[in-house]
């Protein structure tokens, strides 16, 4: 026992029965140094450890020796190779991007002194790129560098381009700047290095052009379309117009290539008639092109004209590929078409090989559930051969479009059970669902595996596990998860203050709200608007009016959902000139500022003018939703006009075509009820039987 006490193997070198020792063994996080004798007793026996509990340094281990073997596990040695067998072996693990086994050709080659060629590196750099991965691109510069062909102009551009795609620009820049001759396919290679990095503004890409032009480098259409696509990423439309011109005057618009890109920047600045002024310019367009024009609409949200366009280009000639059916079929479910659909599961069906493709397949089981489709989008599931983990989290987020939210949440776990693993997609589509249905031990274990994954540090994912815990009521595990973020952005203050609204702390929310202004995040519509919903609730018209002076200050009057909260802001605080006010300094009005106004004047007790804004907004040409009907049947409730909110529950349903809600049905109820009209209101009564 003193040998143990010298060894620190017990802090206190007291002497102890064997008993103790046992218990204190047991306990502890040790490898057991001992074995109980079978007669049950106190005695033991301390067995020698293999290695020390306190190692006090590492062991040192023998590097391997490199051998024949390990370069060359199945084959005869390098020496009876021709080294050109060699370098095609090199060249085939390559391309099946098994970089592991090239490189240890490549380390067995040096070993021996063996050169190795530019083109075997040019097919290693190629996997290198297909791989993605740094490390084996270092490794493979390395062995470039050892085999004297660092100065190669063909493998610097290569290795600029390898450098870039992996996303390590330093290195990219360091080899490029190392290179005595510069042409224009290593600036090629740097400008698509930019543009690949995700930078949000286009000056990297800007910079690295204006510096090829004092070089005096020949431009060519490369150069041209990463600029382009730069520029249309940072929705640069005034850099994108100057390029525009200059490829005019250097006489390089006829190609399709620089057309398509164009196209695509001019619809990703919102500019539809020169995106479209550009396509007609042209009397040859391929497949490509007209995609440009399909995707630009969609992205604009122009569902009809994406369509038409598709039907045009079917019309000319050209049949459809699979990227132009990605870019329609969400915009067929938008629209709820679900004819339209068909006819694209028809041409699916029709050419066999678009219907093998999984990621087509997803996409047609999102089309048929967003057109309220279950069966059909049940069907292409489950008729797959093959799944994987996007027409999984295609199906959970039909389930959820549809109201079926158990199912959405059982979706997660039949998808494990196939063996495919959430991804952050599907966690930030499963969250809401939690919070729907008050699902907080659920929520709990999505969010432990979404910490054990390491999606948390996403944006969607944070603010969701907010979300969800505060609809869950545990306010105090929202503010955790926000807490716990080191990168915040002005989505996660909204959220946070979303939070505390739907546990209606207003004043707290209030408080989030200055903590932002503070912060370097500044609000933006979403934020804005989320506020003057609490300036509403609260009745707070000076902290409105301050909000009303922000959006004003950062335009932002002109989206309707800020412009409608400003007008009921000031309709619950009592000031109906101010909220009349601020309807009429709206510049284009739809139905939810009319929907805004209309409550103003139900707040403040006004009922006859608020029906007669409602019919004014109907004669004007401007069509109600069921919340602007919401709003007026509750007006009348409120009034007491019976008979007015007949009328216009007749016109919701027959003449509007929208499906009268729980709520509809509620005020008009009560309101023939409060009256003594009880037959009629036994006859609503009756109808909500078709809401089951």
């Amino acid at each position: 026992m003193k040998a143990l006490s010298s060894c620190n193997l017990t802090p206190n070198p007291h002497p102890k029965t064997p008993s103790d020792l046992l218990h204190t063994f047991r306990h502890s996080h040790f490898k057991p140094l001992y074995k109980s004798n079978d007669a049950g007793d106190d005695s033991f026996k301390i067995k020698a450890s293999p290695e020390p509990l306190y190692p006090l340094a590492a062991r040192r281990k023998k590097p391997k020796v490199f051998q024949e073997k390990d370069a060359f596990p199945h084959s005869v040695p390098v020496q009876s190779k021709n080294p050109h067998v060699v370098y095609r072996d090199i060249q085939r693990f390559a391309k099946q991007n098994k970089l592991k086994e090239a490189l240890a050709i490549l380390d067995y080659l040096d070993h021996r002194g063996i050169p190795t060629n530019a083109t075997t590196f040019s097919a290693l750099i190629s996997a290198c790129l297909r791989v993605k991965s740094i490390e084996a691109a270092r490794q493979v510069h390395t062995h470039i560098r050892i085999n004297g062909l660092e100065n190669n102009e063909f493998l610097q551009t290569k290795l600029v381009h390898m450098y870039a795609c992996c996303g390590s620009m330093v290195d990219a820049k360091k080899v490029f700047e190392s290179m005595t001759v510069k042409s224009v396919y290593p600036w090629n290679a740097l400008l698509r290095g930019n543009v690949m990095s995700g930078l949000r503004n286009n000056r990297e890409v800007l910079g690295s052009f204006l510096e090829m032009q004092a070089a005096g480098v020949e431009l060519n259409v490369y150069s041209f379309t990463c600029l382009i696509k730069s520029l249309a990423g940072a929705r640069s439309l005034r850099q994108g117009l100057k390029t525009h011109g200059i490829l005019i005057k250097n006489g390089l618009l006829g190609s399709l290539v620089v057309r398509t890109s164009l196209i695509d920047m001019y619809f990703k600045c919102g500019k539809i008639r020169l995106a479209c002024s550009v396509f007609e310019e042209l009397d040859e367009r391929d497949v490509v092109l007209w995609g440009a024009m399909i995707a630009g609409f969609a992205h604009n949200r122009l569902h009809r004209e994406a369509l038409e366009y598709t039907r045009w280009m079917v019309e000319e000639g050209i049949g459809v590929n699979s990227v132009i059916l990605t870019s329609i079929l969400p915009i067929i479910g938008e629209m709820s078409a679900r004819k339209i659909g068909q006819e694209a599961h028809a041409y699916v069906i029709k050419t066999k090989e678009y219907s093998k493709h999984l990621f087509i397949q997803s996409a047609l089981v999102d089309m048929y559930c967003k057109c309220g489709d279950m069966v059909s989008g049940r069907k292409i599931f489950y008729g797959s051969k093959e799944r994987n983990t996007i027409s999984w989290t295609a199906l959970l987020s039909g389930y959820v479009a549809n109201g079926r939210l158990e199912q959405a949440l059982r979706c997660i776990i039949w998808m494990q059970q196939e063996g495919f693993k959430p991804d952050l997609v599907t966690i930030a589509t499963v969250l809401p669902v939690c919070g729907k249905l008050r699902a907080l031990k659920q929520g709990k274990e999505i969010h432990s595996f979404a910490l054990k994954n390491g999606f948390v540090p996403t944006i969607s994912v944070a603010t969701s596990l907010m979300m969800m815990y505060s609809k869950c009521s545990t306010l105090e595990y929202s503010i955790r998860v926000f807490d716990s973020m080191e990168k915040k952005s002005v989505i996660s203050w909204t959220a946070m203050i979303d939070c505390y609204i739907e546990c209606q702390c207003l004043n707290e929310a209030l408080g989030v709200f200055r903590l932002m202004q503070l912060s370097k995040h500044r609000p933006d519509s979403v934020t804005i608007a989320r506020i003057l919903s609490v300036c509403r609730q609260l009745k707070v018209e000076k902290l409105g009016k301050e909000i009303h002076g922000n959006a004003l200050k950062k335009d932002l009057i002109s989206v309707p959902f800020v412009s409608a909260e400003i007008v009921r802001m000031y309709g619950k605080c009592r000031a109906i000139n101010k909220a009349n006010l601020a309807f009429e300094a709206i510049p284009v009005k739809g139905s939810m500022t009319w929907t805004a106004i209309i409550e103003a004047y139900g707040y403040n007790g006004r009922y006859e003018e608020a029906v007669h804004l409602f019919e004014k907004m109907m004669s004007d040409g401007f069509s109600p939703n069921e919340f602007t009907f919401k709003v007026v049947l509750r007006v009348c409730e409120e009034g007491g006009f019976a008979d007015e909110a007949k009328r216009f529950f007749t016109l919701m349903t027959r003449r509007y075509k929208i499906k009268a809600s729980e709520e509809h049905y509620s005020s008009i109820i009560d309101l023939l009820t409060c009256l003594g009209r009880t037959e009629e209101a036994q006859k609503y009564t009756k109808l909500t039987s078709l809401l089951a």
